[in-house]
């Protein structure tokens, strides 16, 4: 399926609701695709399903809706990836194409022949086609398979840069929207990272000194803080309650909150005066801007409670 409904895309679809004998059928949508809703959920109901569509926000295959899914007999989720098994949820990918030419862009901004290449889900299935181009032009792309949180091979998210760790390469190149993956790889890794946003494509070096000089500031204000709350999500496959209670050892002044949805109204309805997240790690990197006090990644709070130096810094990823 490559941008919108196919024909075949929705026959496959089809078949496999069919296979599990479903009738009432749940939809989830990301935020960018929720447009989509109507045009599948007309193709279902035609076909002789019941359709239930998720109208709550939803940030990632952790993020299943499966309040939803407890009307309906399987959640198809779209746009992403599984992240761990789900008896009841089918995974339908949302493809987006683009011409590999365009990676004639990064060439000039790339160190040595040995590249690293990684891409989100949405362009995974172009892959094959990246590597065959690099090679023409005499580079070697080193893909990392996949594994864990991230099944397809080259795969990275926002809270999982496995796929950049590769051994012997000379850089990374990351073919995507967005610079906050691969400023967490240029962190994760100590490499050279080039970002190519293959829509437009504009192509650029990225660093994570920026992001550590903004992280260094908001410790700094959470330094003096009388409490603190560890915040534990409830959703599923963002749920790390273990590292919580570790966190929350660290520290007299520490309580775990548990809550679903992150929110500046809820922090400053709750009151503490920082918090740290262990939620979708994205929270705290993002959307710092938006809560009312400091909001610290994991590794951030170790290092003010004195378990890591500055030097030691990491950012924040869900195994």
């Amino acid at each position: 399926m490559t941008g919108s409904m196919s024909s075949s895309g929705s026959s496959e679809l089809i078949d496999r609701l069919t296979a599990r004998g479903a009738k009432t059928v749940a939809l989830q949508f990301p935020e960018g695709l929720k447009r989509k809703a109507g045009e599948y959920a007309r193709a279902l109901r035609e076909a002789g399903f019941s359709v239930i569509v998720s109208g709550d926000p939803c940030y990632g295959a952790c993020d299943l809706a499966l309040d939803t899914l407890a009307f309906a007999d399987v959640l198809v989720h779209f746009g992403h990836a599984p992240v761990n098994d789900q008896p009841d949820v089918i995974f339908e990918p949302y493809h987006v194409d683009f011409d590999p030419a365009v990676l004639e862009k990064a060439l000039p901004l790339l160190s040595g022949k040995t590249i690293g290449l990684v891409t989100t889900v949405q362009h995974v299935h172009r892959i094959p086609a990246m590597e065959t181009f690099l090679h023409a032009r005499g580079f070697e792309a080193r893909v990392a398979p996949g594994s864990g949180r991230t099944p397809h091979p080259g795969q990275v998210l926002g809270c999982c840069f496995t796929a950049a760790r590769i051994p012997g390469v000379e850089a990374i190149l990351f073919v995507g929207t967005g610079v906050f993956h691969p400023v967490g790889m240029a962190l994760t890794t100590g490499l050279k990272v080039i970002a190519l946003d293959p829509l437009t494509g504009t192509a650029q070096e990225v660093s994570g000194e920026a992001l550590q000089r903004r992280r260094f500031a908001v410790m700094e204000k959470a330094r003096g803080a009388g409490s603190f709350g560890i915040i534990v999500s409830t959703k599923q496959g963002q749920e790390r309650m273990e590292l919580a209670k570790y966190l929350a050892g660290l520290s007299p002044h520490a309580v775990i909150v548990t809550m679903r949805e992150v929110s500046p109204d809820e922090l400053l309805n709750i009151g503490l005066a920082a918090y740290v997240n262990t939620a979708c790690p994205r929270l705290a990197y993002d959307d710092q801007v938006r809560f009312p006090v400091p909001v610290l990644s994991p590794q951030e709070f170790e290092i003010l409670c004195g378990k890591r130096t500055w030097d030691e810094y990491e950012i924040d990823e869900i195994p």
